[in-house]
């Protein structure tokens, strides 16, 4: 028995840094990624999938976001089980109870909305553990699992949050309890467990039953999420009384969040800024993330604005990591001294570099109008 495990689909998602246009073409590169889980079941002979919780990015949907999601899954092909997670709790505002979601549900489409057993077919089970709001109060796939019997049923459970061992916090009652978990693995009630919450592919523990399977589309940066983009493949042998399971990832998403240090103290180390961004395939899906330290004349500083202006244009997204950014910009000796201008003007110019080279105030303002004034020059506007 086969079926494709997913979770953190979070249709819906905004991202403020992104460029114009790049953001509708995120949110449609997130349907996509769904509706290409049907060649993923086909492929693999996947009987259903699983989405172990966060399917939407929140309750509050326009109706165009509503109706392509299920457009989407219905695309699949197979049935599709959501569990509502922690972003899309099954509360009062619940987009599963929505009129339109009610009315557009495709047929191949089951919302996991009670806790407990749902029978697949017969000897096969989805054991759910749906959020009902925000802040459970309790370990909510401790209470699914317990007193499940070892009755050679395969079960597979499906939940959302954070596992016990992956928190400090080991005080907080929604908090998935592993052990609790595993005790019914080894006793021979449950044979997977899916979760979701975690947007990074994760086995947890040792029983290589228990997965994070990561959004299937990359959300955030790589030093958050180093391993998203891909769906689990899961196969239990029913032949077998034991019910191995194995776990095959298969990438699927497109879409890459990167930060990239680069120290810059000079103009060759500018120019290798340059080579590296313009090396990196598929800009417009590609956000990157800078961080950047070092030293810059106001010459080399304007010719490192000029190099990030230009690929902000080609990329998704370029921004400056502000938090782990640090560059000092010191006028050099006759820097400006070649720039065709004398009387008040040159003077005004002297006036800035002397600004420029304090520890005033306005030195900050002053190195970003002598960077200007180098750019306006370099371009003959000057």
């Amino acid at each position: 028995m086969r079926f494709v495990h997913t979770a953190d689909w979070q249709l819906g998602m905004t991202r403020y840094f992104l460029n114009g246009e790049a953001q509708p073409r995120y949110s449609a590169a997130r349907r996509e990624v769904v509706a290409g889980l049907r060649t993923v079941a086909q492929e693999c002979g996947a009987e259903f999938v699983v989405v172990a919780g966060d399917v939407f990015e929140h309750n509050q949907l326009t109706p165009r976001v509503v109706s392509q999601s299920l457009e989407a899954m219905r695309g699949i092909g197979v049935p599709v089980y959501l569990l509502p997670g922690n972003h899309d709790p099954l509360d009062a505002s619940s987009v599963y109870t929505s009129a339109l979601f009610t009315a557009e549900c495709p047929d191949n489409v089951t919302v996991l909305d009670r806790p407990g057993v749902h029978q697949v077919r017969q000897g096969l089970e989805i054991v759910a553990a749906p959020w009902t709001s925000k802040a459970p109060t309790t370990d909510l796939v401790a209470e699914v699992i317990d007193g499940l019997p070892a009755d050679g049923t395969t079960r597979v459970v499906v939940g959302h949050g954070a596992v016990d061992i992956f928190v400090p916090d080991k005080d907080r009652p929604s908090l998935i309890q592993l052990a609790t978990v595993e005790e019914a693995i080894a006793r021979g009630a449950v044979h997977y467990v899916a979760l979701g919450d975690k947007h990074s592919r994760m086995q947890v523990g040792a029983t290589g039953r228990i997965w994070y399977s990561g959004s299937p589309e990359v959300t955030n940066y790589d030093d958050i999420e180093p391993d998203p983009g891909h769906v689990l493949v899961v196969d239990i042998d029913e032949a077998d009384q034991s019910r191995p399971a194995t776990v095959e990832p298969r990438s699927v998403g497109r879409w890459r969040f990167l930060t990239l240090h680069h120290a810059v103290d000079s103009s060759r180390d500018i120019a290798d800024l340059d080579i590296n961004l313009d090396l990196m395939s598929d800009k417009e899906r590609t956000v990157v993330r800078l961080a950047l330290t070092g030293s810059l004349t106001v010459t080399d500083k304007a010719a490192l604005d000029a190099c990030l202006d230009k690929y902000a244009r080609l990329f998704a997204a370029l921004r400056l990591w502000e938090r782990q950014s640090e560059i000092a910009v010191i006028p050099a000796d006759g820097e400006f001294d070649d720039l065709g201008i004398g009387g008040f003007a040159a003077a005004a110019v002297d006036e800035l570099v002397a600004a420029a080279r304090s520890d005033g105030e306005d030195a900050d303002d002053a190195r970003a109008a002598l960077s200007l004034l180098l750019r306006l020059v370099d371009r003959g506007i000057a």
